[in-house]
């Protein structure tokens, strides 16, 4: 199993991971260093431990509301297929209407024409 060494708020720690996945390890430690040290300019120093609970806990949260977001799109995504599957039912019985209207039609001129052709007489 390949190993990656990251650092967190400038310790370096040695992980393992999944064959292929190092370079996604290595930027998901630098995305959560980029967290906790933020959290220490706007803190300043707390302590390790606690720097790193409270990088965790905003991490969290910003996990939390994109999984929000996600359900309110899954909804929206829901709705709309919902909304397109009624128009196309709606459409095709538009068009079975349309079929037998015209098949009406059609019969009324055939049988005009046939009235036409028995009364006209042919020179």
């Amino acid at each position: 199993m390949p190993e990656v060494n990251v650092e967190i708020n400038g310790r370096k720690y040695r992980m393992a991971c999944e064959e292929g996945q190092q370079a996604r390890l290595i930027g998901l430690a630098e995305r959560f260093n980029s967290q906790v040290e933020g959290l220490k300019g706007a803190v300043g120093e707390i302590g390790d431990n606690r720097l790193t609970v409270m990088a965790g806990i905003a991490v969290l949260d910003e996990l939390s509301e994109a999984e929000r977001r996600i359900r309110a799109l899954e909804a929206q995504v829901a709705e709309l297929t919902q909304a397109g599957q009624d128009i196309a039912a709606e459409l095709e019985t538009t068009e079975a209407q349309f079929a037998r209207k015209l098949a009406e039609a059609a019969e009324a001129l055939e049988g005009v024409a046939e009235t036409l052709d028995g009364a006209v007489p042919l020179p």
